[in-house]
């Protein structure tokens, strides 16, 4: 059986086609498409399966947003309304799912082999119960995995769009900046791309680091500036990159820890998205982990879980394509 699956970002789309057997998901073909220069995801698609020629009956497409009865709008991409219905119709499928990003992200966990985790922190050796997925990248993304005692069940949420809870001077100093910035302070606004860059800037216009000529240069020049600033920190070639890293770890850490908490996710925490793939040094610093389990009377419950980096792209295409293998084994109805 061929799938279709996708991974819609607000910056990238990747689509592709897998074969079904079994819990394996061999790849056929893949591409990868600049989101912001589409009209919506039919437009995305439709180019792909007229290009490739796949013949497949059904897909999967995990979406950066919120998904209510098979009905989706990205958050960061001014595309209208995604209609699970009519994009079937679009592309003359049988079925078409439409499920939040963090969602597949979560389904495509069991996908993955030893080799694509990280261990920050082992945890306890007997850890069993609920996971729990983050990722930051473009935004931040959040998911549940319910633990019934034979096997996980991942669910969508939209705890990246929460308060931001400063944990000391800095941070409250932080938090002060951003809201003459914005209506509200989630922590979106600091874990994920553009928020690296707003964390750069509190500590540049506050002049509680120094912005050198050259840096200001090389700044201005960039086309991805939160890119630029974690290579310059890792490099340790410009303190002010090394310092606005340090914060972002700090309150990375300190999100998954609440996430852990809410979800009460003994079973562990999976840390997604390029920012942490690629910075895996400042990651296994302290800041990280101190964070992580800082939290009062939980910190003995926060020591017990294990968290991992999570190092394959290809987890959140993985779930989307295990997705639609799934409703198509139970018949179950278009569901986000």
């Amino acid at each position: 059986m061929m799938i279709l699956a996708g991974d819609i970002g607000a910056t990238h789309s990747r689509v592709a086609a897998f074969r079904a057997e079994g819990n394996k998901f061999p790849l056929v073909v893949e591409k990868i498409y600049e989101s912001q220069e589409y009209s919506g995801l039919a437009d995305i698609v439709g180019n792909f399966v007229r290009s490739e020629g796949i013949p497949a009956q059904s897909g999967c497409f995990a979406v950066a947003g919120p998904v209510r009865s098979g009905n989706a709008k990205i958050s960061n991409l001014p595309w209208t309304t995604i209609d699970s219905k009519e994009l079937a119709k679009q592309l003359n499928l049988k079925n078409v799912s439409l499920i939040n990003d963090l969602e597949a992200y979560a389904y495509g966990l069991d996908s993955l082999e030893p080799q694509d985790f990280v261990t920050l922190n082992p945890g306890s050796e007997d850890a069993e119960g609920n996971t729990a997925v983050i990722s930051a990248g473009t935004g931040l993304g959040e998911a549940g995995l319910l633990w019934d005692g034979f096997r996980q069940h991942p669910f969508a949420c939209e705890g990246g769009h929460t308060d931001f809870a400063p944990r000391n001077e800095l941070q409250i100093e932080l938090l002060k900046y951003l809201l003459a910035r914005y209506k509200t302070v989630s922590y979106e606004r600091i874990l994920a791309g553009p928020g690296v860059k707003n964390v750069y800037d509190f500590l540049r216009d506050t002049k509680r680091a120094q912005e050198p000529d050259w840096l200001r240069e090389q700044m201005g020049a960039a086309k991805d500036p939160p890119a630029l600033i974690s290579q310059l920190a890792l490099e340790k070639k410009a303190p002010l990159c090394e310092q606005t890293m340090q914060i972002f770890v700090s309150v990375y850490g300190a999100e998954a820890g609440n996430c852990a908490l809410k979800f009460m996710s003994l079973g562990g925490i999976f840390i997604g998205g390029s920012i942490a793939a690629k910075n895996i040094p400042p990651m296994k610093a302290p800041d990280f982990l101190e964070a992580f389990v800082d939290k009062g009377r939980m910190r003995g419950l926060l020591q017990d879980v294990p968290v991992k980096i999570v190092l394959n792209d290809d987890a959140g295409l993985l779930g989307a394509a295990r997705y639609a293998c799934l409703q198509k084994a139970f018949g179950a109805a278009q569901w986000g």
